[in-house]
């Protein structure tokens, strides 16, 4: 389906996406949703276009029509699907933005940066530590010298909220919480480390979307509530839900011996920068031109806890 008016497309329906078209449905905006797979819960009014993004003329198909396109898509957890795939629907975004006219507001991590001891700031040079961390790098290159294409980055850390599963802090955390089960966490927990929340995501899209052209062409960082301890939020889950935290870790040891048999913690291995220092992400020049009343950890755990029971 493709609406007779120019709408936003959307590439992709995950947690992001979701709260994207929410807030551009709540207010009219007409929206559609690009992916390889109708969402089963497709709102109402809400279009659908088929698209495989690794295919250049279903990327350029999808796109036709729309008024800008906002992307958040993901790929399998895996160093060598980053770095061959990720370069290939970069470029496909940008030659059909760049057929279309259009601008393109790319949601991104912050794996680019690779290891470092101060607060994350956009100005940071770029890294190749680690095969995810040089695939963003690889893409954030890729746009940055397309001059044929607006593009505005938003770089967000490791995210949490309703319904969110696929979180340092979802299934295994917040979720099991609200189960009754003990909260299991790779790494350390009693590092700082910044989070967001997917709902002041969505809304931080809905802002670049609305921004204006000088908006573009670089990156910008999410705000986050102040800075908590993952074992500090996993706490205040447990006092959400009326029990005591009760927290698996693995140290290091652990973690390095069973990584010799479960592929996903060995790839996560190359990502224990983020955790075994503070991760604090610098959200000053987006505060500065945009706002910075993001959703406090009492209001947004509690928010999440109560979908994790329902």
């Amino acid at each position: 389906m493709t609406m007779t008016t120019k709408d936003i497309l959307m590439m992709g329906y995950g947690p992001v996406g979701r709260e994207t078209v929410a807030l551009l449905q709540a207010r009219g905006t007409p929206v559609r949703i690009a992916q390889r797979s109708r969402p089963a819960d497709l709102p109402a009014g809400v279009g659908f276009t088929h698209c495989d993004i690794l295919d250049a003329a279903s990327v350029r198909a999808a796109v036709q029509g729309a008024a800008q396109v906002a992307v958040a898509v993901g790929f399998d957890y895996t160093g060598k699907v980053w770095a061959k795939r990720w370069p290939v629907a970069m470029q496909n975004l940008l030659d059909a933005c760049a057929a279309e006219g259009v601008r393109m507001i790319f949601f991104d991590n912050l794996y680019m940066y690779g290891p470092q001891r101060a607060p994350l700031v956009e100005i940071m040079a770029l890294s190749d530590t680690g095969q995810k961390p040089a695939a963003r790098a690889k893409i954030t290159q890729m746009w940055q010298a397309d001059a044929r294409v607006q593009v505005a980055a938003l770089r967000a850390p490791d995210f949490y909220g309703p319904g969110v599963l696929l979180s340092h802090i979802g299934e295994t955390g917040l979720a099991a919480i609200a189960k009754g089960k003990p909260a299991m966490f790779v790494f350390s927990p009693d590092q700082p480390h910044d989070y967001a929340y997917v709902p002041d995501i969505g809304r931080a899209m809905v802002t670049l979307i609305d921004a204006d052209d000088d908006a573009f062409g670089q990156a910008w960082h999410m705000p986050c509530a102040p800075t908590m301890t993952t074992r500090q939020i996993l706490a205040l889950g447990a006092r959400k839900a009326g029990v005591k935290l009760r927290l698996r870790t693995f140290p290091g040891i652990v973690r390095q011996t069973l990584a010799l048999f479960m592929p996903f913690l060995r790839e996560l291995g190359e990502m224990r920068f983020q955790w075994d220092r503070p991760y604090h992400v610098d959200a000053t020049k987006w505060k500065a031109r945009f706002w910075s009343d993001v959703t406090p950890f009492e209001k947004g755990v509690a928010a999440t806890m109560r979908s994790f029971a329902d």
